[in-house]
């Protein structure tokens, strides 16, 4: 499942972000900032990452663009997910279902 929603808020933090997205919102969450990466460094950090967290962690990841060779690898892996295209980033909230 994937969602693309458009959020312009230069005010955002990321519990907001979350809350608009249909992650659980009583699981730990943890973030991870790719912004700075070029491919295919984003995608096999977020992997990753993934792989070492708890299984009930939701993943919140800010990248500079909507991961889209990322989305068919977490459908692969069981993972559900909703990007939100702000401003100045992209983020994705990344769970188990």
């Amino acid at each position: 499942m994937s969602t693309h929603g458009q959020g312009h808020d230069h005010n955002y933090n990321h519990e907001s972000v979350v809350e608009r997205t249909a992650a659980p919102e009583d699981r730990p969450r943890t973030v991870l900032d790719v912004r700075s990466l070029g491919p295919p460094a984003p995608l096999a950090n977020t992997l990753e990452r993934l792989v070492e967290l708890p299984e009930e962690t939701v993943l919140i990841q800010r990248n500079d663009r909507a991961p889209q060779f990322l989305y068919p690898k977490l459908e692969d892996r069981g993972y559900v997910y909703e990007t939100l295209e702000m401003d100045a980033e992209v983020v994705t909230v990344i769970w188990r279902a």
